[in-house]
């Protein structure tokens, strides 16, 4: 019995996912069905709980609207097309929010490149610093490059 359990819930499983974790940023896209109408409607905010495994595996998103926490917790196979869109990670593998490029990075890597420049005879050429961002596609196949010059 549990095995044929197993396989129906196999059957029904999305396997499409982006992997996320507690502390993402993300947007789910939900759709709603009132009367006759359809429509998406998207709830973002930050991950604060997984829970479950298999079909039961649901996962509780928070934001705040009006210096009111709200909280949604939605199932991850539902059928009801949830899809769920990373906006940002915060794990050890993609980094925190606080490894940000702050005024203190931004002197030292200052300090780094003049003394790059200086050593390579290049301290009056004209520079400027670009940042480049990669990120997951959206289908997760491949990475999406943006470029950010004269970042600071």
């Amino acid at each position: 019995m549990k095995r044929v359990v197993r396989e129906l819930e196999r059957q029904h499983m999305k396997d499409n996912l982006p992997e996320f974790s507690i502390g993402d940023t993300v947007d789910v896209h939900v759709r709603i069905v009132e009367g006759e109408k359809e429509r998406t409607q998207i709830f973002n905010g930050t991950v604060i709980a997984r829970k479950g495994s298999g079909m039961r595996e649901t996962f509780t998103v928070r934001r705040i609207v009006q210096g009111e926490g709200v909280e949604r917790t939605f199932p991850i196979h539902s059928p009801k097309d949830v899809t769920v869109e990373v906006k940002s990670r915060t794990s050890d593998e993609w980094g925190y929010p606080e490894d940000r490029i702050d005024r203190r990075k931004q002197r030292t890597l200052r300090r780094v490149a003049d003394f790059y420049l200086e050593r390579h005879g290049l301290l009056d050429a004209p520079c400027r610093f670009d940042v480049v961002a990669l990120t997951r596609s959206s289908d997760g196949a491949g990475w999406d490059i943006e470029l950010f010059q004269d970042a600071f």
